[in-house]
């Protein structure tokens, strides 16, 4: 199988590395973090100059047709420079829900404002007692003459402190557990009834708690009565975006330490002349090469019709992958010694952002766990 790029996948590669060169050096980044919206509203409006956040939208809904692959090449340059922006919350989790479950009109409504950089999305999901398990919803719709009432509270809400729309999951009947009855509903972040507090993560990402109290949502997305389906399909296409970025990361920082290893002297000698430690910089490199291969089979998995093998395919994708940025981050961790510690050294950062993406939409052992009830990657016959 061919995985080269083509001349015009070559060419957003070539833009996307030459832009993110340039702006996003190590104290760059310290500055965006330290803004008032943790991220850089003036490199937003590039991505957007450069056709990142129109990039996975129909041509005819004032997109750039763009596919899987070609978010993976976006996504594996963001992992490099651990960028800030909320790219995977608007145009890759707002954005699928957009293309896969809005109206023709509400499609024209948004969409290009996304393209432009003028609407914010975030995807309003988890809730305290659900932990990774899409189906635990307690937060309720209510029909109100055209409208619904949405009532419930969210928390990590990633970007959600500077969204201009919530995606929200509510229950329209049954049970909190059940996967039947979960509706998916856009809601203003100005609507009345709707509280937002923002806190930064461990990486310096951002993300919000929202509380919803009789807000209205004027937009159902997908089918009301069974939106399971539509969510299940949108974070299947977030976790191959995340397993791109997290090999753009492990890259980095395997580089970093390899470099380390050549320059850090003990005994007189580089500590990479160890054979114990290029045992352990080996293991990262055999890592990686996994985990590349784990994303190139995530990209392609995202697009199967049968929910049920992607499903199961995904939380093959995403233990793989947990596992390998576990080893990377810690190994780098371990090989750079206390100076990986510090807030001044880029290695402790590269780590927190792999133990954060690791952690999105279902740690290692969750998707460990789930493969096994699903009786594995390939079922007996």
């Amino acid at each position: 199988m061919d995985f080269d790029l083509n001349e015009s996948q070559g060419m957003l590669q070539d833009s996307v590395r030459k832009l993110l060169s340039d702006k996003y050096g190590f104290e760059q980044r310290k500055a965006y973090m330290a803004s008032e919206t943790g991220w850089s509203r003036d490199l937003w409006a590039q991505y957007a100059d450069l056709g990142l956040l129109g990039l996975p939208f129909d041509e005819e809904d004032g997109g750039f047709g763009g596919g899987g692959e070609e978010v993976m090449i976006v996504a594996e340059q963001m992992g490099r420079h651990i960028t800030l922006e909320p790219w995977l919350s608007t145009v890759v989790l707002g954005g699928g829900f957009l293309r896969h479950g809005a109206a023709a009109d509400l499609r024209a409504d948004m969409v290009a404002g996304v393209a432009g950089g003028g609407v914010l999305l975030a995807f309003a999901q988890q809730e305290r007692q659900s932990r990774y398990d899409l189906h635990d919803v307690a937060t309720t719709a209510k029909k109100d003459g055209a409208a619904w009432v949405i009532t419930g509270r969210k928390g990590m809400v990633l970007h959600g402190d500077t969204a201009d729309h919530f995606i929200v999951t509510a229950r329209i009947s049954g049970n909190r557990r059940d996967k039947g009855g979960i509706g998916v509903f856009l809601v203003p972040a100005k609507a009345e009834g709707v509280a937002v507090r923002g806190f930064r993560q461990v990486d310096g990402s951002r993300a919000a708690e929202v509380e919803f109290s009789n807000a209205r949502a004027e937009h159902a997305l997908g089918t009301p009565e069974d939106g399971l389906a539509l969510v299940d399909k949108v974070v299947d296409e977030a976790i191959a975006a995340l397993a791109a970025e997290a090999i753009g990361a492990m890259d980095v920082v395997h580089a970093m330490t390899l470099d380390y290893m050549k320059t850090r002297q003990q005994f007189g000698k580089p500590i990479g002349s160890f054979q114990a430690l290029q045992h352990k910089a080996a293991d990262m490199l055999v890592a990686i090469e996994q985990s590349r291969s784990m994303a190139y089979f995530a990209t392609m998995a995202a697009r199967d019709p049968d929910a049920a093998e992607r499903r199961r395919n995904m939380h093959a994708v995403k233990a793989q992958i947990g596992r390998s940025q576990r080893l990377v981050g810690q190994e780098a961790i371990q090989l750079h010694g206390g100076i990986a510690m510090t807030m001044e050294y880029a290695a402790g950062h590269y780590f927190k952002r792999l133990t954060v993406n690791e952690a999105t939409f279902g740690d290692t052992d969750f998707h460990l766990r789930s493969l096994s009830d699903l009786g594995g990657l390939v079922q007996a016959a």
